[in-house]
């Protein structure tokens, strides 16, 4: 057990995957540090670029191939074959976002502009952009910067770094 007597004052996120379910964990760590009064700063890199590109981030997907989570609506733990059924990807992802509506969890686009409402910081990695040949003009209005991997570990000076 972790008797911890310091403060958490900064938190600094990094998401490198672009699907459902690796865009919220970050998402919701961001959110509820700034609730509690938390400093955040959300870094988007490789694939968790989509959350970011205005014409992806209304369309994220659950992936149903080779995601050994994956249950199937009843509770059983759904074969690795299923996933390669067409469609079948659509309706793990309508299935999540039909959930999380019920759970009054906003979309990605509404929850990153209450995360930037809230005070959180949200930058777009410089490499990223590069590989993926994009500009800034392709990212979502809300991003505030565009960072490489040391501007990044500035900003996330003095608080931990969270990998989701």
């Amino acid at each position: 057990m972790n008797n911890q007597t310091e403060e958490i004052k900064k938190v600094s996120i990094i998401i490198s995957r672009g699907s459902l379910d690796g865009v919220y964990p970050g998402l919701i760590l961001s959110n509820g540090a700034r609730m509690e009064g938390i400093e955040a700063n959300l870094f988007f890199t490789f694939f968790g670029m989509d959350a970011i590109i205005d014409k992806r981030m209304d369309n994220l997907s659950i992936a149903t191939v080779g995601n050994a989570a994956m249950r199937l609506p009843w509770g059983q733990k759904m074969p690795t074959w299923l996933g390669i059924i067409p469609g079948m990807a659509s309706f793990a992802t309508w299935m999540m976002k039909k959930e999380m509506e019920k759970l009054d969890v906003p979309p990605v686009r509404e929850f990153l502009q209450m995360i930037k409402d809230a005070g959180a910081g949200i930058y777009a990695c410089k490499l990223a952009m590069d590989m993926f040949h994009l500009e800034r003009k392709d990212l979502w209005e809300g991003v505030d910067d565009i960072l490489t991997v040391g501007d990044f570990y500035q900003k996330a000076a003095g608080g931990p770094i969270i990998f989701t």
